[in-house]
């Protein structure tokens, strides 16, 4: 059985003391460090992102944890349509298409969004906003349940493996030790070093485990990595890469349904 919680992130102040709406204060210092010359998001995720996404003309796309709705914004430049975004930050940039909606809602009340009521998606993506759920099996049947017939998720997570080397270095443990450790991590945003971040560890198994829970089968799984040309243009970012890994993204689709006992 998946834990519920274990894949939870919490956003908390400096001094350790939750923040309501503490998402509110991060994600412009997140949007800022995302279009940074040298940021990761740019050089490598979001290419790798949209490579799996492929030709998204005519495809409908819910972004869930969609930051400002930059992305989004973009998809629908390339011919994506009826397109929606929620996140709870409210930092929304100003929509410049009917195709796109952007909703200030807690992607874990997607089940009760009365504006995706009734609607299903072509894609359904989760880039890095998978470990604010705090039902994560909840959530991607959730979500499942709104995808087209041929549809497919997009779910992105930082490699556990960058976690466990972190806590290992910080408390001078095992790289094993931390990696199947069940506590809490918490540590200073880059973003923000004025806000902490507590997160739940997780495995592979973990993850894997959790997909199958929510009747879904891994179609594929990237680890992207910067080209050459680009590692000898960023040495710091190939240096962090070597060490820390970066991301995983998967390309995840429902299983099909079972047979009922009996059926021909």
């Amino acid at each position: 059985m998946t834990d519920r919680t274990e894949n939870e992130t919490k956003v908390t102040s400096a001094d350790g003391r939750d923040v309501d709406r503490a998402w509110e204060q991060l994600a412009p210092d997140y949007e800022r460090a995302r279009t940074r010359e040298d940021s990761l998001d740019r050089l490598v995720e979001w290419p790798a992102q949209r490579e799996i996404l492929g030709d998204v003309t005519g495809r409908s796309i819910l972004d869930v944890g969609c930051g400002n709705g930059g992305k989004l914004a973009e998809l629908v430049g390339d011919g994506a349509v009826s397109s929606a975004g929620i996140d709870n930050s409210g930092n929304f940039i100003d929509p410049e298409s009917h195709d796109l909606q952007l909703i200030n809602a807690d992607l874990n009340e997607l089940a009760s969004m009365r504006e995706l009521t009734g609607r299903t998606f072509d894609r359904i993506m989760f880039l890095q906003s998978f470990g604010y759920a705090t039902d994560p099996v909840r959530t991607l049947t959730t979500a499942r349940s709104m995808l087209t017939d041929d549809g497919f998720i997009l779910l992105t997570r930082t490699q556990p493996i960058r976690y466990a080397l972190e806590r290992a270095e910080k408390n001078d443990t095992s790289l094993g030790e931390e990696y199947f450790s069940d506590s809490s991590y918490t540590y200073r945003s880059g973003w923000n070093d004025q806000i902490a971040l507590t997160k739940r560890t997780y495995t592979i198994s973990n993850l894997l485990n959790t997909f199958s829970a929510a009747g879904l089968w891994i179609e594929a799984t990237v680890e992207p990595q910067l080209s050459e040309d680009t590692a000898r243009r960023y040495p710091h970012k190939q240096a962090w890469m070597n060490r820390y890994l970066g991301i995983l993204i998967f390309k995840l689709r429902p299983l099909p349904e079972r047979q009922t006992a009996g059926a021909q």
